[in-house]
């Protein structure tokens, strides 16, 4: 059957067919000269390929430990970068499967994804987004503005095509999706893939699960609608679609899907990254303000000064994750389970605890709990309102709703603000710092029982009076000027007129020995007073202060006599250096806590290294070394042989306060060096007998135990060696048992000393 002719002229076809060339050419054209104008800049600035890899987004600081374990962050946003390959592959078969499925097959701009979703435009139907990950990348880099009009959001989107387009020709597949990971927002404070795995599940983001990468993954969509945390039933259907995209595109097998399909969501690990959380909570704090100050005094290429939380420095410090993780639990079993308890139950049922004070007791306790109310943060935040003074005061003794710290957990309960002063003035604290004396670098620092309701550290700020652990400065002086461990003193109570008329004659708890001639090993192992102050008269406080600042002392210590017996208001961070100097042979190094400082890029800023003078001759030090041996074999620190089972060479010494404010061990060893304080932070709150409010029952268990954890872990080498001897050797007996003979029991007539 013939065919009808067309109702079209030839004339007119060639015309159609010509019509159609030029406004397909002419919408080409235009398309080309729109995105070249738009490279070019003339719709607003382009990023240039520098800015794309180093776009201007709020990078965090990072803390590391010399271990390499992340230790914290300071930030204003959670944000860190990583490279593809610290990403799990069940991170990133998530995203492609969930995000842009040919993301392998397209140049930045999904021609065939764009044409999906205007048909779906067009026939109503949802088929899912046009954008490609490399466009998220794109407006993730540079956000939209709120405030654009419909012509805006057309340049705005074509602007975003053009930088997809120059990712992919300037960056690799991998490059890309490392770039676009570290840029989204996981909500509860985690900006980027890494801060999220260890928000979310604690882990390094090459450790993550393909459950828990779906989890992430799903929460892009949206972070507070599908957060884990505040909707789990939501995140958890969310994460089983993105597990069956995961097996549509043959990242997963059925029999896989269905597995982690039945998997419960686990929260468990979930913590929110800031610094009161993690380890070394008091460092981290103690060296944000060194690093505050650093940055104030150094300047980045165009001249401004660095920003701790923007600029996404690299802080390398000395502590060992390890050993920082053993302090702060040996502070948590000894405190926690048994010292505290012990205290609760010294003062149970006794009035007025736990404070002790000669006179006027119910009037000092009034001031010194006003104090703690002036003091507090609920008091700032009542005067900051100009709250009159009588409501204040009616506000604290108040029942009210509160969270206060137990060691058995956080309790919520109803209580005034007066009465949990009162309870928290029960609580004993403690402080750690342990040292390598060769190199200067701090392992270990533990500022306080808990950061989150106690934030005064003392460590390096907490200055307490140091009572016998000042007495090896008194015996360094000694033994510089010519004794020895086996030099005989009188055991008698020396009588010193001062010269203002008054007389100082220290007492001593030790009644052994009582007018003897005593060895000075015996009397700094029994921690003698009578021999100090005889010491002290022999020599002088200001010699004896010259010392103490060789061996790194610096606060204020007063040229009176009873310095010998540690009078002086000491931190722990000096008195923990200074026995450093006697484990390294005499020479005193300085404490450090950082090695250097990078910048985002790698590059290294600053190094550091530590300060150090030769304080006491290498033959002084182990004289010293040997006396304070004596301490823990047979004198104040025997319990670390008897109790706690150390058989290794340990040297220490114990110290106590007045009353029993404060509690003291320096322990030394020839590779570790770790001073421990623990007291209550009123120096009227303490124990009321020497036997539990001594040194070697407050401080010495938590050395204990923190040591026994560090010297089972092999990898942290730290040997159970002998002390080295001097290297030229040394001449003098140590055995005093050949020295004291039949003086041992002769009595010295007091009368005529």
């Amino acid at each position: 059957m013939p065919g009808k002719k067309s109702s079209i002229s030839p004339q007119t076809q060639k015309k159609f067919i010509k019509v159609f060339w030029i406004t397909g050419v002419s919408v080409i054209f235009f398309f080309l000269l729109l995105f070249s104008f738009i490279s070019l800049g003339i719709f607003g600035k382009m990023p240039s390929f520098e800015e794309l890899e180093n776009p201007k987004s709020n990078l965090a600081t990072e803390i590391y430990s010399s271990d390499h374990v992340t230790l914290g962050k300071y930030y204003i946003e959670n944000r860190s970068n990583i490279h593809f390959r610290e990403l799990s592959p069940n991170v990133i078969n998530a995203l492609i499967a969930t995000e842009d499925s040919r993301f392998e097959k397209h140049s930045g701009v999904d021609i065939k994804a764009i044409f999906r979703v205007a048909f779906g435009m067009i026939t109503g139907s949802n088929k899912g987004g046009g954008s490609t990950i490399s466009q998220q990348l794109a407006k993730n880099l540079f956000p939209r503005k709120k405030d654009r009009n419909f012509f805006e959001t057309i340049i705005i989107k074509f602007k975003e095509w053009v930088t997809a387009i120059k990712l992919e020709r300037n960056y690799s597949k991998d490059e890309i999706l490392a770039m676009y990971l570290n840029t989204v927002d996981f909500g509860s404070q985690a900006f980027g893939v890494e801060s999220a795995a260890k928000t979310f599940f604690n882990k390094e983001p090459k450790d993550l699960k393909a459950e828990e990468a779906a989890v992430l993954i799903g929460i892009l969509k949206a972070p507070t609608w599908f957060s884990p945390v505040r909707n789990t039933q939501r995140a958890l259907e969310r994460r089983n679609t993105v597990l069956t995209q995961m097996e549509k595109y043959d990242y997963l097998n059925e029999h896989e899907l269905d597995s982690l399909k039945a998997l419960p969501m686990d929260m468990t690990h979930y913590r929110i990254q800031d610094h009161t959380a993690g380890l070394a909570t008091y460092f981290r704090e103690y060296i944000r303000g060194v690093l505050n100050d650093w940055c104030e005094n150094h300047e980045k290429e165009d001249g401004s000064p660095y920003n701790l939380y923007r600029d996404g420095l690299k802080i390398y410090t000395t502590i060992d994750s390890r050993m920082q993780q053993y302090a702060e639990e040996a502070v948590k079993e000894y405190l926690g389970k048994e010292l505290q308890p012990s205290f609760f139950r010294h003062w149970k049922g006794v009035r007025d605890a736990p404070f002790v004070f000669e006179k006027n007791k119910a009037k000092e306790i009034q001031n010194l709990m006003l104090q703690a109310m002036r003091r507090s943060e609920r008091y700032f935040h009542l005067k900051t309102r100009n709250t009159p003074d009588a409501e204040i005061l009616r506000i604290f003794n108040t029942p009210a709703k509160m969270t206060i710290f137990s060691w058995k957990g956080d309790i919520d309960t109803v209580l005034t603000p007066m009465d949990s002063i009162r309870y928290y003035k029960f609580l004993l604290q403690s402080g750690l710092m342990s040292v390598d004396p060769h190199s200067g670098y701090v392992k270990a620092y533990v500022g306080g029982i808990d950061y989150r309701y106690f934030q005064y550290d003392h460590v390096k700020f907490a200055k307490r009076q140091v009572g016998s652990t000042f007495k090896p400065f008194l015996y360094t002086l000694a033994m510089q000027e010519g004794e020895n461990p086996c030099t005989l003193y009188p055991n008698v109570q020396p009588v010193i007129e001062l010269p203002n008329g008054d007389i100082w004659a220290p007492k001593n708890e030790n009644k052994e020995r009582l007018g003897e001639e005593v060895p000075l090993k015996w009397a700094l192992a029994y921690s003698n007073n009578w021999i100090s102050g005889q010491l002290m008269k022999k020599f002088s406080p200001q010699d004896v202060i010259k010392i103490a600042r060789k061996m790194g002392v610096t606060s204020d210590i007063p040229a009176v006599y009873s310095i010998a017996l540690g009078s002086a208001d000491l931190t722990l961070y000096e008195m923990t250096g200074a026995m450093g100097t006697f484990a390294n042979k005499g020479v005193y190094v300085e404490p450090i806590f950082i090695t250097k400082i990078e910048d985002k890029n790698g590059n290294v800023l600053e190094a550091f290294v530590p300060k150090q003078n030769e304080a006491i001759s290498e033959g002084t030090a182990y004289l010293m070394i040997m006396l304070m041996k004596g301490v823990v074999e047979s004198g104040t620190g025997t319990r670390l042989r008897f109790k706690y089972g150390f058989d290794n060479p340990v040297a220490g010494k114990t110290g106590t306060s007045q009353n029993q404010s404060d509690g003291w061990f320096m322990g030394i060893t020839p590779d570790l060096v770790t001073g421990v304080w623990t007291g209550c932070d009123d120096r009227a709150a303490h124990f009321r007998s020497i036997d539990l409010g001594q040194g070697a029952n407050m401080a010495l268990p938590i050395w204990a135990y923190y040591m026994k954890k560090v010297y089972a872990d092999p990898l942290l080498r730290i040997s159970k060696r002998d002390f080295d001897a001097p290297s030229k050797g040394i001449k003098v007996e140590f055995d005093c048992n050949k020295y004291e003979g039949p003086k041992r029991k002769k009595k010295v007539n007091i009368d005529d000393f």
